[in-house]
């Protein structure tokens, strides 16, 4: 029984356990601290939530404003990415149309055809005789009667090329067509992508002018959340020089504020996301109708996790940042006198 009760004693002799003695009430402070500092900003968050909750029509309107202003951009993005992804399928499906000269025959234009299917960056080829030509003229343009009219068929064969992937890029398609323009029986080689290039510049445009958008109307969410916090600090003016008489650092009074800013972001974004869903929920049959007179099975895209995310992420750093601001700079001009 000796030995046994020696054994604590030399133990509490032994100097690393009287350090973590020692240590032990400041990691048990340390430790308090860290819970009142969650416990306080959960109270401020649960609070200044039911202050928004006890005036639900301002709330809604402000809201409203700040899910018009991220619903617009997202929206328009989300278009513009369904449509940059129809013009990259475009892409993928490019053509060259080669206009054979006035009195090649058939059996010349088949004989041509065979010659070029062996060159590189050529997979397969498409021979239209000029009948065929103008038989698929006559049901197209609705000119048939007039058409029957003419002496002579005035269309020439068409032979269509279908490049490979290999040669499916802007750079070596302009060096087949340059190739293919050189052939004697060729009288024009032209390529049927000039119009998607055309798309593409136009969608690079529309990228641009929907991200000024979205800087622009990023801005006016900033103003509109930074006016109505400036608003609430004026309405509690007397409430803040009271909790400063009190000894209140300026973080204490800020924290409330930030959080109002965080939940009408929140509350902005959430409506957004709801907008673009219902947006693109509406013109999705109208597009895909389109697409199927086309002859196309484009479908517009809905909005996924990441633009999901994406929505949210900026409404509620808008929230918090338009709140910062508001708050930095009014909070300072009230002192108690």
């Amino acid at each position: 029984m000796v030995a046994s009760m020696r054994k604590p004693a030399n133990r509490l002799r032994n100097p690393k356990v009287k350090e973590l003695a020692k240590d032990a009430p400041s990691r048990v402070r340390h430790r308090s601290t860290l819970n009142v500092y969650c416990s306080h900003h959960l109270w401020v968050a649960v609070s200044s939530l039911g202050q928004l909750w006890r005036t639900p029509l301002s709330t809604l309107m402000t809201s409203a404003v700040i899910a018009i202003s991220l619903a617009l951009p997202f929206g328009l993005h989300i278009l513009l990415s369904n449509v940059q992804q129809l013009s990259g399928q475009w892409q993928n499906a490019a053509q060259i149309s080669l206009y054979l000269k006035q009195g090649i025959s058939d059996a010349m234009a088949k004989q041509l055809k065979g010659a070029l299917q062996r060159w590189d960056g050529v997979e397969s080829i498409h021979y239209v005789s000029p009948q065929q030509a103008l038989e698929e003229f006559k049901q197209q343009s609705g000119f048939g009667d007039a058409l029957e009219l003419l002496q002579q068929n005035p269309l020439p064969a068409v032979l269509i090329v279908k490049p490979t992937l290999e040669y499916n890029q802007p750079v070596q398609l302009d060096l087949l067509v340059s190739k293919l323009q050189q052939h004697s029986a060729v009288e024009e080689a032209q390529l049927d992508m000039q119009w998607v290039k055309r798309l593409s510049a136009m969608i690079q445009a529309g990228e641009r002018a929907v991200l000024l958008l979205a800087s622009l109307l990023g801005v006016g969410v900033l103003l509109v959340i930074g006016n109505t916090i400036r608003l609430t600090i004026y309405n509690r003016r007397q409430e803040i020089v009271v909790t400063k008489l009190i000894g209140a650092t300026n973080r204490f009074i800020r924290r409330p504020f930030l959080y109002t800013g965080l939940w009408y972001g929140l509350f902005g974004a959430i409506l957004a996301w709801f907008l673009v869903v219902v947006f693109l929920a509406l013109l999705k049959g109208p597009l895909d109708h389109l697409a199927f007179l086309y002859n196309s099975t484009f479908t517009v895209g809905g909005v996924d996790f990441r633009e999901s995310l994406l929505i949210i992420a900026t409404g509620v750093f808008l929230g918090l940042g338009g709140a910062w601001l508001a708050v930095g700079r009014h909070l300072q001009a009230i002192e108690p006198k």
